[in-house]
């Protein structure tokens, strides 16, 4: 620095850029800051961390071959295993310090490694560790054992020496979203939760597999990499996938933490990620609630990906799928013009797979949007809707999301409520974990007016998706039971979560003008909900209510139109 300020911190970067940046990502690593000239880094495996570091190491060898000594910049790094505090994006603790002081201990171009690290890592990487005794660090009040890491370059090219793998056949990816879950690193010193870590990754598996929208690669294949650190994009090379789950187990005490982390094969960039800690006494209660919370996480997130890589791809080179996809991103803008665009798209998609029953059912949705929101004649949109549903279950008879979808819409429009049940209990047994059908089913029940059941069933709607992109919807539809069952003041509790959201939504307006007669609450209030539902349906009425809710006892609908009569409502 001394001599070349400028030019030093330029080579500083560009290594941190160039070369320890594309380790860091190859072995699934988050950079949580860079100051001056250090870096901490967090990894969900020892394993990873360790590989990314000699990665690095091995990189700054090749740039330096031909560096003056004078200009050479080389690295130490340090690695320990531990708990972290998490503040945003940012980690703190005992343990950060801990590695940051092994840092200080590594030769130079060298890593140094704490006892803890080295045991998880075992015998998994081709590295030797030279024992260093019990270190004194600085700040540090217990002593640390610590192992320095000595390595073959010959074991460890760099990217540019590397020669890539070709895998016997290749596998080209399959036209909906591919996924693979890799086995989970026990990272416990207690060799006997190997069952429990197995049992997790067959579960999520299995969880997963009954996504019809999804290719799920066989647990047997995935067993290929039981301890290997891989590269992602190779799995996805090697599997054919366009998706990875990958993650760790590690026990403390009488607790348990579970880490989780979805990448892209394709770019190597993170989804998603997230960690669960549980007590060791509940195992199983927490393995299951760690299934269902993974998989209903990762999978908007994958829907998410595809979207943005169907509307990336150029419009005169769309298939059946990439089309269904912009229609799904089209219905979340939740607009007149966004459904009709929407329900062009889903025409071509039929037209090219007739049998796309998934596509039936995301019409059938739209179409009942178009006659909810007030954008086409009830009739006529009501009849489009059904005709579609009907082809959805029909032609998706173990399809979970045509058999959801279709069978909502049966039961909303259709003469026969019931019908529509019977098809959306099919989706659940398929799919336990949907959120949507869940969310369906509560629907359904209250249409059919079992009103209990439909808040059991929207409340673990909301349990299985609490920020997927409809919950809006499960706040709107458990409203509707506690309204029919005299609980006025929860439905409004549940409506006023909505409304930010749903402003202009015919239903919503309605149901809420009615709880706040039902509540006694002042004339200006009612007259500003009045006004408000007007001015999106300016011909309301008691009997367009009631043509657009809908509910099947005769005492319910009476219930509602004595509500919209007292709000000052017209006949």
């Amino acid at each position: 620095m001394g001599r070349d300020e400028s030019g030093t911190v330029a080579r500083l970067l560009n290594h941190l850029n160039q070369r320890l940046a594309p380790a860091v990502a190859r072995r699934s690593g988050r950079v949580v800051r860079l100051k001056g000239d250090g870096g901490l880094i967090e990894f969900a495996s020892a394993v990873d961390a360790l590989a990314a570091a000699i990665d690095f190491q091995q990189a700054m060898v090749e740039a330096n071959r031909d560096e003056p000594v004078n200009k050479a910049i080389v690295f130490r790094a340090g690695l320990h295993l531990g708990d972290v505090i998490v503040d945003g994006d940012d980690i703190y603790g005992d343990d950060v310090n801990v590695a940051a002081r092994l840092e200080a201990e590594a030769p130079a171009g060298g890593i140094v490694v704490s006892r803890t690290a080295r045991d998880f890592v075992g015998e998994r990487i081709r590295a030797r560790f030279t024992d260093l005794g019990k270190l004194a660090l600085k700040n540090i009040e217990r002593p640390v054992p610590a192992y320095r890491v000595e390595w073959d370059a010959a074991d460890w090219p760099t990217a540019s020496q590397a020669v890539p793998k070709t895998p016997a056949v290749d596998l080209t990816l399959p036209d909906k979203p591919s996924i693979a879950v890799l086995p989970f690193q026990n990272m416990s010193a207690d060799s006997e939760q190997a069952y429990f870590v197995d049992g997790l990754v067959e579960d999520i598996t299995t969880a997963l597999s009954r996504f019809s929208q999804f290719f799920v690669v066989a647990r047997n294949s995935s067993l290929t990499y039981k301890g290997r650190a891989v590269d992602v994009r190779q799995v996805g090379r090697e599997l054919g996938v366009r998706y990875v789950l990958e993650g760790s187990v590690r026990k403390t005490s009488n607790r348990l933490r579970i880490t989780g982390q979805l990448v892209d094969t394709a770019s190597g960039n993170h989804l998603w990620a997230d960690r669960f800690d549980g007590a060791l006494e509940d195992v199983f209660e927490f393995q299951d609630k760690v299934t269902t919370s993974v998989v209903s996480a990762i999978y908007p997130k994958m829907q998410q990906a595809e979207i943005a890589r169907a509307q990336a791809k150029p419009t005169e080179n769309l298939g059946a799928y990439d089309l269904y996809q912009r229609a799904v991103a089209l219905m979340y803008e939740f607009s007149e013009k966004s459904h009709n665009r929407a329900v062009a798209l889903l025409e071509r998609a039929i037209a090219i797979d007739p049998r796309y029953s998934t596509a039936y059912g995301l019409m059938a949705n739209l179409e009942h949007q178009r006659a909810m929101r007030n954008w086409s004649p009830f009739e006529e949109a009501r009849t489009r809707s059904l005709t579609a549903a009907w082809k959805a279950v029909e032609t998706g008879r173990d399809n979970p999301q045509a058999l959801m979808q279709g069978g909502f819409i049966i039961t909303r429009f259709g003469d026969r409520p019931d019908e529509g049940l019977a098809y959306l209990q099919r989706a659940l047994e398929l799919n336990p974990n949907s959120t949507s059908a869940m969310r369906s089913m509560g629907w359904a029940l209250w249409r059919t007016c079992d009103h209990e059941s439909s808040i059991r069933h929207f409340e673990r709607g909301m349990q299985l998706g609490p920020v997927e992109p409809l919950v809006t919807s499960s706040y709107i539809g458990i409203a509707h039971p506690y309204f029919f069952t005299g609980r006025y003041e929860q439905a409004l509790a549940w409506l006023a979560k909505a409304m930010p959201d749903r402003r202009h939504h015919i239903p919503t307006l309605l149901l809420h003008l009615a709880c706040l007669a039902k509540v006694s609450r002042l004339a200006d209030d009612l007259q500003q909900a009045l006004t408000q539902l007007r001015s999106q349906m300016p011909d309301a009425s008691i009997a367009r209510a009631l043509q657009m809710l809908g509910p099947a006892r005769p005492a319910d609908r009476e219930h509602y139109a004595a509500a919209l009569r007292l709000a000052g409502l017209p006949e």
